[in-house]
């Protein structure tokens, strides 16, 4: 039977405030038979969820395609709801019955000329006044309701609230963007929270990024002095008229309780001064300002919102060898804490938040330098009372209380951890715990860093969506979560803060005193930093097929390109400016954070990898000029890097594992060059005792390398090292996240030093990549985006006797397990979408020894090539599930089987 479902625009479930001139629907087949291929499809676009009125037909239109579907020839009004349905046919010519309907909703779509409100603003009387202000209005129902939206941004963070109970569940909304170039509104449907008679509408205000600290100099007020809300409430009655409830100057203001809230610094909350909304008699409301600030900037919501995603229990109450009272939380975490507490009027308590306890046992803070992340609760003294902050968030396991009482009850706390709403899209377990912990590890660490911006780390004072660990990370990250809206949107910040010379900053959004930062005359453009121009919209165009975010994005791509063009004061070199180099390697000099491998080394390899890239983007978007000219830049680039690093005799210059990688990786070397480096890595890393040298720059591509390069079992071993330097190093001190330093932790316990000393840090966590692509060998293809066409390719290795792994792309949900057998047996299972193929590889194999289901692979049928050769037996396959088993042989003669 053939079924629709997963519907999605624009990657989202029903959303609400699309500001797309041409929406792109998604949607999925199932069926229960194999290589179930969709020829053609239907949509129909109606006013109502039964298809009453419909207002658009594509008609039968013969296509497979199911992702990123623009709707040709239609153009959508503003503050619209749409629902729409779809139904295919497949190759056979079989008819499916229309999905069920999904919707997806216009914002203003103007957003320029659109808003009709004011932005206003509440000074305080004292400019060192801390306090979040809250702004009100009142208003009246005029007859019966039939939808009402809240279209709303702000110049820093608001909450809002209607009829006292608060609006949505988005947290640090509008989000962090650009924000002297872009700006998010959200759009709620507030329908159910409206009441007949009077109603009463509000919001808190926070200093978020906008205004509150940022950076390491302790800085605020970086993007501008003075949060305001700007906000449109749009009713709908039963006879057709309209009312808008604007922001304006009639609106009133006062103090709340939150006293102070800053991202960094915490929250404290004084629960004495909590009114509801509706409190007349003992707050003293005044009129808000109006502030004369562009609406020009003002874009829809684009990446998913920060939600809360789950709680965690505390698992302990320790007392410190110093007598300090610390809850446990079990994982280290992003968040904050909501607690239960009853005590006397006046009495204010603490939490203060750390990663880990020293290796005494005592809690640690040295390592959020500038960040207090403390949290201050004054209690009003009216039995139990409930609180969790507003405004802020901490990075934690571990938390401290400050004046609770003597007996303490560890259900009154929980952790709330919040991050931008991804869909989880991946699993990896195999027999291994110590590698399943460290997927754990992995997955919490972009948990923990993925709060609306890709940062660095999430508890000291930096906290900044820095380039580099974004294109280290993200194909990861595309891997564990659906990071599509995300990197959309955080890519137009990025766009938007490029120079207008095509350089990058270091961290996107960046900020406006960064050249202050203490790098020298430049404070952008470093090598493998700056690439995150190009290798992140590719990398999202092969994950998820997303041609529309590259071509928005080529200009970008070409820029960063052009702006390294100019720089190099020897053609096709770049040997000028400022390099991160091989962040934090481990075999830099002393005293020093730079690995040893040459920076201008990095940077021209970045140079060839970006224009690479560049290319083949061209080649997608029929940039037919444009490919032949970065076709012809590469080259020259890939000559004068063998000219400068590569001697006569086809050696590397530069005798680092990171040099090794990147030149293997990127494919700068002729054949003779790259044998000899492939020879020269693993006795490196044999020599450094089979372990890594390498740091944020040659880690990613490491164990990738390794398994291109005939030395996988190399990769394995790496992978399995638990002493330092090593992955699970980590794992055996007790991390739940991954850390900025090999030895965050040293060997004897003590730490390394305080300056920087993450320990939810994700560069490192770009293994990742290896364990889906290579252990459990899921492979997206380029020429077919998306997983489209995949290739299932394990290859197992010394250390795990099974593995099993599933990735839900665009198309559904693909699957690879291996396991290993009995009398040296092996067992691949399968799975491949519908409206997908793929091809499987099975190591080990003869065709001789393979059986499908119970039949050897001559009779299985609608297999569409069997190939083997080296051990190995080639299946291109259609869609279904499929479970191989054969005996393994360590070679057999080349077959093809057409």
């Amino acid at each position: 039977m053939l079924t629709i479902n997963h519907l999605r625009c624009e990657y989202k479930v029903n959303p609400i405030g699309l500001d797309v001139k041409s929406p792109r629907l998604s949607w999925q087949l199932q069926s229960d038979q194999r290589n179930c291929v969709q020829s053609a499809y239907q949509i129909q676009l109606s006013l109502t969820d039964g298809h009453e009125q419909t207002v658009w037909d594509s008609g039968k239109v013969i296509s497979d395609q199911s992702i990123h579907v623009e709707l040709a020839g239609w153009e959508p009004q503003a503050r619209t709801r749409y629902y729409y349905r779809i139904r295919v046919w497949d190759a056979a010519g079989e008819q499916s019955a229309w999905s069920a309907a999904a919707f997806f909703e216009m914002g203003l779509m103007d957003s320029k000329n659109a808003w009709k409100a004011d932005w206003i603003t509440s000074r305080p009387e004292d400019e060192h006044d801390t306090a979040c202000p809250r702004l009100r209005t009142t208003f009246e129902l005029k007859q019966e309701v039939t939808r009402a939206r809240i279209y709303v941004t702000a110049l820093g963070l608001y909450e809002l609230h209607l009829n006292n109970k608060r609006v949505g569940q988005d947290y640090f909304t509008p989000g962090w963007t650009s924000y002297g170039k872009r700006l998010q509104y959200q759009v709620y449907d507030v329908t159910e929270l409206l009441q007949a008679g009077g109603n009463i509408l509000g919001a808190f205000l926070g200093d978020g990024w906008y205004k509150g600290h940022l950076g390491w100099n302790k800085e605020k007020r970086i993007f501008g002095d003075q949060a305001a809300l700007l906000l449109e409430l749009h009713i709908h009655y039963a006879d057709g008229t309209v009312d808008t409830i604007l922001s304006n100057g009639d609106w009133k203001t006062a103090n709340s309780a939150i006293r102070m809230s800053d991202i960094y610094m915490g929250e404290t909350y004084d629960a004495r001064l909590e009114t509801d909304w509706t409190d007349n008699t003992s707050t003293r409301w005044s009129p808000v300002e109006v502030l004369e600030y562009t609406k020009h900037i003002i874009v829809a919501q684009e990446n998913v919102p920060v939600t809360k995603v789950q709680e965690l229990k505390p698992i302990a109450l320790i007392t410190t060898p110093q007598g300090d009272r610390v809850l446990d939380m079990g994982q280290n975490m992003v968040g904050w804490v909501k607690f239960n507490i009853e005590g006397r009027q006046g009495h204010t308590v603490e939490l203060r938040h750390a990663e880990i306890l020293d290796h005494e046992g005592n809690f640690y803070t040295e390592n959020l330098r500038g960040a207090a992340q403390s949290i201050r609760y004054t209690l009003k003294g009216e039995g139990v009372e409930s609180y969790e902050p507003h405004f802020t968030f901490q990075g934690f396991r571990y938390v401290k209380l400050i004046g609770f009482a003597e007996s303490i009850n560890l259900d009154d706390f929980k952790g709330v951890v919040l991050h931008s709403d991804m869909e989880r899209t991946s699993d990896f377990q195999c027999s291994s715990p110590l590698v399943n912990q460290l997927h754990h590890n992995i997955l919490w660490g972009q948990k923990g860093n993925f709060l609306d911006v890709p940062t660095d780390c999430p508890q000291r004072d930096e906290r900044l969506g820095w380039t580099g660990d974004a294109q280290m990370f993200i194909r990861t990250a595309s891997y564990l979560m659906n990071t599509g809206p995300f990197f959309t949107k955080w890519l137009r910040d990025l766009q938007a803060d490029q120079g207008e010379d095509g350089g990058i900053p270091f961290f996107v959004p960046n900020l406006r005193s960064s050249t202050s930062e203490g790098w020298g005359d430049t404070s952008h453009s470093s090598a493998a930093w700056g690439d995150a121009a190009v290798i992140c919209p590719w990398t999202i165009y092969e994950m998820y097929g997303d041609v529309r975010l590259l071509a928005e994005q080529y200009d970008s791509m070409k820029r960063w390109v052009h702006y390294i063009h100019e720089q190099g004061n020897v053609p096709y070199l770049w040997n000028t400016g400022f390099h991160f180099g091989d962040w934090l390697g481990l075999d830099s000099k002393p005293d020093s954070y730079i690995g040893a491998t040459d920076k201008d080394f990095v940077a021209t390899a970045f140079y060839a990898y970006s224009v690479s890239l560049v290319r083949k983007a061209a080649e997608v978007l029929g940039h037919d000029e444009d490919e032949a000219y970065y076709t012809k830049l590469h080259e020259h680039i890939v000559t004068a890097f063998r000219e400068e690093f590569v001697t006569p005799a086809g050696k590397l210059a530069v005798p680092t594992q990171t040099a090794h990688v990147l030149a293997l990786h990127f494919e700068l070397l002729d054949t003779k060059a790259r044998q000899r480096a492939i020879d020269q890595l693993g006795k490196l890393v044999a020599d450094a005792g089979n372990h890594l040298t390498t740091g944020f720059v040659g880690t990613p591509y490491l164990n990738p390398v390794l398994s291109e390069t005939g030395h996988h079992d190399l990769a394995y071993t790496l992978l399995f090292q638990e002493d330092y330097p090593s992955w699970l190093y980590q794992v055996t001190k007790g991390a739940t996240t991954v850390w900025e330093h090999w030895d965050g932790i040293k060997e004897d316990g003590s730490l390394w030093s305080a300056d920087m000393n993450s320990f939810n840090h994700y560069a490192y966590g770009a293994i990742g990549e290896w364990l889906y692509r290579y252990v459990a060998g899921i492979r997206s293809d380029e020429k077919s985006p998306g997983f489209h066409v995949m290739h299932i390719e394990p290859q197992p290795g010394p250390g795990l006797d099974w593995v099993e792994a599933s990735l839900d792309t665009m198309y559904g949900r693909v699957g690879s397990s291996w396991y290993r057998r009995e009398h040296n047996e092996m067992e691949v299972h399968v799975t491949i979408p519908a409206n997908a193929t793929g091809t499987v590889v099975l190591p080990g194999a003869s065709l001789q020894t393979v059986m499908e289901g119970g039949l050897p692979l001559h009779k299985v049928p609608h297999l569409q090539g069997v190939q083997t050769r080296e051990s190995q037996v080639k299946i291109d396959l259609g869609s279904g599930s499929y479970k191989f088993t054969y005996k393994c042989v360590e070679e057999s003669e080349p077959v093809i089987i057409k």
